[in-house]
C-alpha cells in the first residue's frame, strides 16, 4: 500500500510541476533543533525576531503539529539560463537574486502544494498540512533527511541533480509512509562558497552569521547598514547569489521550466538610474507579484543607493541629490552616503555644510562621512 501511495504522490507531483518528490519521517529525533538553538543563542539571526519567538515550534516538525508522521518534501527547480554572477560587473545596474526575478515562489508553490495535498487526503483520508518557508518548519534538514540534497558549507540546500537552485515545499501528513534514503554531504574539501562571500558571513563551514549576510541586510534588516558592508555589497540590491553561483555542483543544474519562475526582463540588470526614480506607486507596480515588493520602496531605495555609491557613475549624482529631499529618512541617509562616494571631497563638504537636516539618523550619516 505504501509504495502504491508513494507512486501516486510522485506522479501527481510531477504533473503539478515539481521536479523532485521524496519522503522522510517527521517524527524521528534529529539534531537540527539544537543547531538552530545555538544559532539563535549566538545572536546570529540578527533582527529576525520571529526566529526567537517561534524557536520552540521550529525545533522539530512534531513541535508544530504533534500528529505529523511523514514529511513529503518537494523541490521545484529555478535554475538560471546562464551563470548570473558576471552581471555583477556592470556597476550601473542593480543585481537582484535569481530567486526573486520571477513571480513570488511562495505563491507558486503553495498553490501547487494545496492541490497535491487535496489529492493525497482524498486518497487516504488522513489529516494533512502544507508549508512553504514562511511557516516555522525547518525545511532544509527535512529535505536532507528525505534525500533531496544536503546542506552545504554555505548552509543552503545543495542537490547533485539541480545544484543550488531548488525551491522547497513540504506536506506533513498523519499517514505513515515509508521514508526514502537520506542524502549525505558531498562538499568534500571544496570551500568555493565560503571563499566567495563578499562580507565573510561564514564563521566556519556549515555555519552562517546572518548579520553579515547580504541577503539578510538587503531584505530583513530595516536600518542603515554598518558601513563595513556597504562597499562589499557592490551592485547587489536584493539578495546575493555568490555562495550559490560559484558551487561546482551547478554543472548539473538545469534551467527552470516553470514559466512563472522565469526571470522578467525588468529584473535582469535593471538600470540604477531608473530605480532611483521610483516612488511608492511605481515601486508597487514594478514589483507586483514579486518577493521584492514585501520590503517596501524605502528599504529597496536604500539598497539601490548603496549600489549607486559603489557605481562610480557620475551620471547618477543628480538623481541621487534629488533624494536628499525624500520623505524617508532611510532614503535620505543612504543618499548622503552615495554622494560621499561619488563626489569629490570638496564638493561633498560644500553640500554637507549647506545641509539642513533635522533627523538624527541622517545627521549621523553626514557626520560619519565628515569624520
Amino acid at each position: 500500500m505504501t509504495e502504491r501511495l508513494k507512486t501516486f504522490i510522485r506522479q501527481r507531483a510531477t504533473e503539478l510541476g515539481f521536479d523532485i518528490c521524496r519522503f522522510a519521517s517527521a517524527a524521528d529525533a534529529w539534531p537540527a533543533g539544537e543547531r538552530l538553538r545555538h544559532f539563535v543563542d549566538e545572536g546570529r539571526h540578527g533582527e529576525m525576531e520571529w526566529m526567537e519567538t517561534t524557536l520552540e515550534r521550529r525545533q522539530h516538525p512534531t513541535a508544530m503539529w504533534n500528529e505529523a508522521k511523514t514529511a513529503i518534501v518537494l523541490g521545484m527547480n529555478y535554475g538560471p539560463e546562464d551563470d548570473p554572477l558576471p552581471q555583477l560587473a556592470d556597476r550601473s545596474a542593480g543585481y537582484i537574486s535569481v530567486y526573486a526575478r520571477g513571480d513570488d515562489y511562495h505563491e507558486v508553490i503553495k498553490g501547487r502544494l494545496k492541490q497535491l495535498a487535496g489529492q493525497i487526503a482524498a486518497r487516504n483520508g488522513k489529516d494533512i498540512k502544507v508549508f512553504v518557508d514562511t511557516a516555522p518548519l525547518m525545511e532544509k534538514p527535512l529535505a536532507q533527511r528525505a534525500g533531496l540534497g544536503w546542506q552545504g558549507k554555505h548552509t543552503n540546500l545543495l542537490s547533485r541533480t539541480h545544484g543550488n537552485w531548488l525551491f522547497l515545499g513540504t506536506i506533513l501528513t498523519a499517514a505513515e509512509i515509508a521514508p526514502d534514503e537520506p542524502e549525505t554531504e558531498h562538499c568534500g574539501r571544496c570551500t568555493a562558497c565560503l571563499d566567495a562571500c563578499p562580507t565573510k558571513a561564514f564563521p566556519a563551514p556549515f555555519q552562517l552569521d546572518a548579520r553579515r549576510c547580504l541577503s539578510y541586510l538587503t531584505i530583513e534588516f530595516g536600518d542603515p547598514w554598518p558601513v563595513e558592508f556597504r562597499r562589499a555589497a557592490g551592485s547587489r540590491i536584493y539578495g546575493c547569489d555568490d555562495c550559490l553561483g560559484v558551487c561546482p555542483w551547478n554543472k548539473f543544474a538545469q534551467e527552470a521550466r516553470e514559466i512563472r519562475l522565469m526571470p522578467r526582463d525588468a529584473f535582469e540588470s535593471p538600470r540604477l538610474a531608473d530605480l532611483l526614480a521610483l516612488d511608492d506607486a511605481a515601486f508597487r507596480a514594478l514589483f507586483t507579484k514579486s518577493p521584492v515588493k514585501r520590503i517596501g520602496r524605502d528599504r529597496f531605495l536604500r539598497n539601490v543607493l548603496y549600489a549607486v555609491g559603489n557605481s562610480g557613475d557620475a551620471a547618477l549624482i543628480a538623481p541621487t541629490r534629488s533624494l536628499l529631499d525624500d520623505a524617508s529618512p532611510l532614503v535620505r541617509g543612504a543618499a548622503v552616503w552615495a554622494l560621499s562616494q561619488l563626489l569629490a571631497p570638496a564638493d561633498f563638504a560644500a553640500l554637507r555644510d549647506a545641509a539642513n537636516e533635522a533627523d538624527p539618523a541622517v545627521q549621523a550619516e553626514w557626520a560619519l562621512d565628515a569624520a
